[in-house]
């Protein structure tokens, strides 16, 4: 097991875990969307109800979802660890530093936009995967069948402006992560070519940092302004 204290102890190697953590939250992320989309059928919660019951009870997902979490744990720990190594190499910066002349704002503020990001999830998670696991869901029933309607919770956190608010800005800085997390993972990984990098760039900076963000902001609005009678 010398290779893995081999690897958390280099710099190259803690690249390379985070990386692959990394792009495993980003595909994570398009199964999530995709689910969520059920939030927009006019079906009274039914769809989403009955998606979060597959999510919660098949033995495949639920055993992605403990890779899922020590992932989200891993990568973070990662980003800390990299941003104090590279802190201490180099303690006193230059007198002369514009780093806005070699790369653009969202590599400069990774750090920034990871702790935004985390400290998100787990008022996220708290929202609703605790509540789901945890608090006192009511119960819906569909054909004799009864589930958890986390459709009601959704609702009732989605109906509060701030929260909505907050949802929102927080996929802002998302979009902003994505748009160089993305690409920059498989340039870790070594990924480069001429043919492909390009593919690798616009998923990166249009459907990761744009859709994605985009699809997910739009649902707490849709669901505030339904709770609201506004639509």
């Amino acid at each position: 097991m010398a290779w893995v204290t081999q690897t958390l102890s280099s710099s190259l190697g803690r690249k390379v875990i985070m990386s692959l953590t990394g792009l495993f939250l980003s595909s994570f992320l398009i199964v999530h969307m995709a689910g969520n989309l059920q939030l927009f059928k006019a079906d009274g919660g039914r769809a989403f109800n009955e998606y979060t019951y597959f999510m919660t009870h098949n033995p495949v997902i639920m055993t992605v979802s403990y890779l899922l979490y020590t992932s989200i744990l891993v990568h973070a720990l990662m980003a800390f660890i990299l941003t104090r190594h590279n802190q201490e190499s180099r303690p006193v910066k230059y007198a002369y530093n514009k780093p806005e002349a070699n790369s653009d704002w969202s590599s400069r503020n990774m750090g920034i936009l990871g702790t935004i990001l985390l400290l998100f999830i787990i008022i996220h998670m708290r929202t609703f995967w605790y509540e789901m696991h945890f608090g006192s869901v009511p119960m819906a029933e569909y054909d004799g069948k009864e589930y958890k309607n986390l459709y009601a919770v959704v609702q009732v956190a989605f109906g509060e402006w701030w929260y909505v608010l907050l949802y929102v800005l927080c996929m802002g800085a998302l979009g902003y992560h994505l748009a160089h997390g993305f690409q920059s993972g498989f340039q870790t990984l070594g990924v480069r070519h001429k043919k492909y990098t390009p593919i690798i760039e616009f998923l990166g900076k249009f459907f990761f940092a744009i859709i994605i963000p985009v699809a997910f902001a739009a649902m707490p609005i849709y669901v505030f302004l339904q709770v609201h009678h506004i639509i």
